[in-house]
């Protein structure tokens, strides 16, 4: 049989593994596969007389020496195959099972990490739940402190016309009197409330700002979470036979982690620590804006009860003044009618003096003309004279009663417009208080649980 015509089996191709596992022969002799030197002997010369040359050739001993040698060379090569595939099948047994193994525990890896990303993104939408309710708290309460702020101007804006209304007060009503006290005193407190709630609300707008933060955080990491799990999830249901699976070279050497599982944890610990921490700070602000607006409410209401108070005492006192001024007015205008009529009498009396002084003075200058002995200083004469004195007498003293008369008169008439006067400003002091102020603050509620500034939101 031809050389060529040996049926070769065919060469497997091994590996870059297999070809480090088993050895590669390069040196076809046999005497280095035995591990000994063989002494194949030496070609002798032979001379040919046929062709009449010389050749070369072995003997019979070496040629079976090395028949032996090949013999042995197969047998020790055939133990060496022999050994290493046994040693193959048990590598080839090991290394699967390692590799399931490992396999096993990178998916059971996979399912702990992929529950321990539950559990964080769990805590985390449990967090941000509670923080978007507490955002929305905190913007219903910022909502209602503005309302009661803006509900301040309105009592604010009475106050402040009341006392431009009581600057028109004239005379002597142009007094500090417990009403002006009291309005000043409200409209430094509704100022002082404004102030209050304008830093309350300040503190609202920077904590929403806060929680806003700290709900992006949450949300951001939550999203990470998110895509962390669904990717470890499907990493964690990947498989042998699953569509997708390549070759990576060198993957293993990249590594772009930036946390350990300590850290990674404690991030997110830190996150829902935070939001925790801001969400008590919320709580606890919504409790001082609560009795921010409860205080400023309390206070606003008493201040706005004690000075109606003093409005109605002041309007019941001044009421009460112009009364009794109409009273004495009513008396003075009576006292100036009898007054009036008193010196009607006195000029009526003195008129009526004249006649009589006319007839005493008529008899005693007629009498003045009787002659000789009868010009007598009799009794008659004596009479005469102390009637014209006695009546002059009268007459001076009724035109004495009648220039007081005329001067009380004049004073009574003064007296009457002061009373007048006063009591039109009375009537003007009464008009501002009772109608334009009091009209004014009759139109708020008396009771603060009804206030708009008392309103809080039920969550």
């Amino acid at each position: 049989m031809a050389f060529s015509d040996i049926a070769r089996t065919p060469r497997t191709p091994m590996s870059p593994m297999m070809s480090k596992v088993l050895p590669y022969v390069s040196d076809k002799t046999s005497s280095r596969h035995l591990g000994r030197s063989l002494d194949m002997g030496h070609a002798k010369a032979y001379y040919n007389p046929a062709n009449k040359s010389v050749y070369n050739r072995y003997s019979v001993g070496d040629w079976g020496q090395s028949n032996n040698s090949h013999f042995n060379l197969s047998s020790k090569e055939r133990s060496y195959g022999e050994r290493l595939r046994a040693d193959a099948w048990r590598a080839i047994q090991e290394t699967d099972s390692r590799t399931r193994n490992r396999q096993n525990e990178v998916t059971k890896r996979l399912g702990e990490r992929v529950t321990d990303i539950a559990f964080w993104k769990s805590e985390l939408n449990t967090e941000i739940n509670q923080m978007a309710t507490e955002i929305e708290n905190l913007k219903e309460y910022r909502r209602v402190l503005e309302k009661a702020l803006g509900d301040t101007a309105n009592p604010l804006h009475v106050a402040e016309e009341c006392l431009m209304h009581r600057e028109k007060r004239r005379g002597i009503d142009l007094v500090n009197d417990d009403v002006e006290k009291s309005l000043i005193k409200e409209v430094q407190l509704i100022k002082h409330c404004q102030g209050k709630m304008k830093r309350v609300l300040d503190k609202a707008m920077a904590q929403l700002k806060v929680n806003r933060a700290a709900q992006h955080a949450l949300e951001v990491d939550c999203k990470d979470k998110h895509h962390a799990q669904h990717l470890d999830d499907r990493m964690q249901q990947l498989r042998n036979s699953s569509a997708g699976i390549g070759y990576f070279p060198s993957i293993e050497n990249v590594d772009n982690t930036i946390t350990i599982p300590e850290s990674w944890a404690r991030y997110t610990h830190e996150n829902v620590i935070r939001s925790q921490k801001e969400r008590a700070a919320s709580e606890k602000l919504r409790g001082e804006i609560d009795s921010c607006m409860r205080s400023c409410a309390n206070e606003m209401w008493s201040i706005f009860n004690a000075v109606n108070n003093n409005f109605n005492m002041r309007i019941h006192d001044t009421s009460d003044a112009r009364n009794k001024l109409q009273a004495h007015l009513q008396r003075t205008m009576q006292e100036i009618f009898d007054m009036e009529r008193n010196i009607h009498l006195l000029r009526k009396a003195i008129q009526d003096k004249e006649n009589p002084m006319k007839v005493a003075q008529t008899r005693l200058d007629e009498r003045t003309r009787r002659i000789h002995v009868e010009v007598c200083h009799d009794p008659v004469m004596k009479t005469l004279k102390h009637e014209v004195n006695d009546i002059r007498e009268s007459i001076a003293i009724l035109k004495k009663s009648l220039r007081e008369s005329e001067l009380s008169l004049a004073r009574l008439m003064k007296t009457k417009a002061v009373l007048e006067n006063d009591i039109g400003v009375k009537e003007n002091s009464l008009k501002l208080d009772s109608q334009l102020c009091m009209g004014m603050r009759k139109g708020f509620p008396m009771d603060p649980k009804v206030g708009p500034i008392f309103q809080m939101p039920t969550c």
